[in-house]
């Protein structure tokens, strides 16, 4: 066996066990998937915002487009595959201009980003998925956004994805920064 094949496996080991570590307090305490569900598992629902959060939840703003409407969403199992089963007001965002408002999530290192997730509720753990698909929203932008763990607000071209193979439900391009 080479060195380094061992050497990145006792670093998945690693870094598998701090996910561990991780998500036990940070869903505990910080973003709790669906309080009082048993047995549903974590990385599904809306996301909580706790109020042990170190970060300060969204303000109401007219002027986006509220996460309340996104989460709606229901599921379906097809062909042993869990597909959204969006309601007519969800499908009726599709391919408009939308804004949205949440907690960015990096997908690259660096301080600007192009790609990005936007998130209802903040990331407590770089391992942890604050919710569900339903609370996210994929964004390319085109120009690069500085990172904030403050809440953005990025306006763009809005899709409402059926079948995604990543298992997104929403997903925003050509979207800009906006104060």
């Amino acid at each position: 066996m080479r060195a380094d094949s061992a050497f990145s496996r006792r670093r998945r080991v690693a870094l598998a066990c701090v996910a561990l570590v991780c998500a036990v307090p940070a869903l505990a305490q910080l973003s709790s998937p669906m309080p009082g569900v048993p047995g549903l598992p974590s990385g599904t629902g809306a996301g909580v915002h706790g109020a042990n959060s170190p970060f300060a939840p969204l303000k109401e703003r007219a002027d986006v487009l509220p996460w309340s409407v996104l989460t709606a969403v229901k599921t379906k199992n097809e062909k042993n595959r869990l597909l959204p089963v969006f309601p007519a007001d969800v499908q009726a965002l599709n391919k408009k201009t939308q804004r949205i408002q949440g907690f960015m999530m990096p997908l690259e290192p660096g301080e600007k980003q192009k790609h990005f997730l936007v998130s209802s509720v903040p990331l407590t753990c770089s391992f942890c998925m604050p919710g569900g698909p339903e609370s996210m929203v994929e964004v390319k932008t085109k120009t690069a956004v500085k990172y904030s763990m403050e809440a953005v607000v990025v306006e763009g071209q809005f899709a409402v994805l059926n079948d995604d193979p990543y298992g997104l439900y929403y997903r925003m391009t050509d979207a800009v920064a906006v104060k």
